[in-house]
């Protein structure tokens, strides 16, 4: 199938190199020239684990290509994906719709016989409608239809999950627009649930499974600060309410609070949604106010280790908002960081993949070191903010010898915590006391 796929960041890149590899002729669409060219060049703009591989693959195989012209992208196309950004609006939270609506005024002159426009991007409920009105609007004659194709793509793990989905959401209003999302999600209908549901209620699932895996972080971030208080083991706890199938052992994992690009700004949206209805929507309220705290609560957690010093040095390993990916939007890491910063210390940080994005938003506020040894070097603490794989390997002799003081404060759980006690370290982790 001809695929033109508008916007090249975390979900459009992944998906339109997902699609190429499945066969089909991709060109990607995106206004940032600076992105095409490089794009084109063979350079990624966005680190995913397993996406370089299948990016140089297919642009040399010739299935994906790259534009600025959206005529270029959509006039062949069986299928245009929208797959632009939807910020939160900085007063309101809502989601922000500039983008969707003007990449669907641009795309409707270009529509060359029957086409389907499928919504990518996580879009409040009745999307579908104004994008299908705005290119009525401006091509009276266009055969189109409408539909709602929200991702599950958990940053990190993008290609994982686009090869290996747990279940795929269509929102479609007519058969004609089903049957050719069925052809293009043909080779997943033998090994993967597809769903096909009305528009208006795809949009809404989109929604309502991240604002509950967002309140299931907060619950068992409460739950750890609850274990601290009352003796109790977090991760014997978490295991044992894993082990209900009912329940289920993941998003169970204390940490820093929930970040990045989806959740804050979905449960803000879903929020913003429910007040628009006249719908109490309280457990959300909660878990965005919760989550807002926890952020806090960590950097006074970090501080209460170096509280005898005045402007302590931190070392912080960490500044993506998860291991796995370069993104530092909504960041939990980012956000201790700045809290810290406003408090007097003073931070030395590294990250495996998200140093320039970190840079992008902290500048010169703090020292950003080559390696996660140099880091501590005269630290008075050393902060552990993403769960990094090779954190985990961390040689603990070499870091006390660093640091002018031998603790660690772990938000992620990633030091083994008897093997630091060993080695003379202070280590405070999460939901134990």
């Amino acid at each position: 199938m001809k695929i033109g796929v508008v916007g090249t960041g975390y979900v459009g890149l992944p998906t339109g190199v997902g699609l190429a590899e499945l066969g089909n002729e991709v060109i990607c669409i995106d206004k940032d020239e600076s992105k095409i060219s490089s794009l084109k060049a063979g350079k990624l703009t966005i680190f995913e684990d397993g996406l370089e591989d299948l990016f140089v693959k297919n642009v040399q195989n010739g299935r994906i290509r790259f534009t600025t012209s959206m005529q270029e992208g959509v006039e062949q196309a069986d299928i245009v994906i929208l797959a632009v950004g939807t910020p939160p609006n900085p007063i309101t939270k809502e989601a922000d719709m500039k983008y969707i609506h003007a990449a669907a005024k641009e795309l409707a002159q270009y529509i060359r016989g029957y086409t389907v426009v499928a919504v990518k991007s996580t879009v409040p409920v009745n999307t579908g409608d104004s994008v299908e009105k705005i290119i009525a609007e401006q091509n009276p004659k266009g055969e189109f239809d409408v539909v709602s194709l929200p991702e599950f793509l958990r940053e990190g793990f993008a290609i994982h999950d686009f090869f290996n989905p747990d279940r795929i959401i269509v929102g479609a209003n007519n058969a004609r627009a089903a049957q050719i999302i069925a052809k293009l999600y043909e080779p997943f209908a033998a090994k993967t649930k597809i769903l096909y549901v009305h528009r208006r209620s795809s949009e809404t699932i989109k929604y309502a499974s991240n604002a509950f895996l967002a309140m299931k972080i907060q619950y068992i971030n409460e739950m750890a600060d609850f274990c601290e208080k009352s003796g109790a083991d977090i991760y014997e706890v978490a295991q044992g309410m894993g082990l209900d199938s009912r329940i289920g052992n993941k998003f169970l994992n204390p940490g820093p609070g929930y970040g990045g690009f989806c959740f804050p700004k979905d449960t803000n949206a879903m929020a913003y949604m429910g007040r628009a209805f006249g719908v109490d929507l309280s457990l959300i309220e909660a878990t965005i106010c919760g989550n807002d705290k926890r952020k806090v609560n960590m950097a006074d957690r970090v501080l209460q280790a170096v509280k005898d010093i005045s402007a302590p040095k931190i070392a912080v390993l960490g500044a993506a908002f998860k291991g796995g990916t370069d993104d530092c939007r909504e960041s939990p890491a980012i956000q201790i960081i700045q809290i810290l910063l406003e408090k007097g210390a003073k931070v030395s940080v590294y990250d495996p993949q998200a140093m320039d994005n970190a840079r992008k938003i902290l500048g010169d506020a703090v020292v950003y070191a080559p390696d996660m040894y140099t880091v501590a070097k005269d630290a008075d603490v050393l902060a552990v903010l993403t769960e990094w794989e090779n954190f985990k390997t961390l040689d603990l002799q070499k870091i006390k010898a660093l640091l002018k003081t031998p603790k660690i404060v772990d938000l992620r759980h990633i030091v083994n915590r008897e093997t630091a006690l060993a080695a003379g370290f202070e280590i405070f982790s999460l939901g134990i006391k």
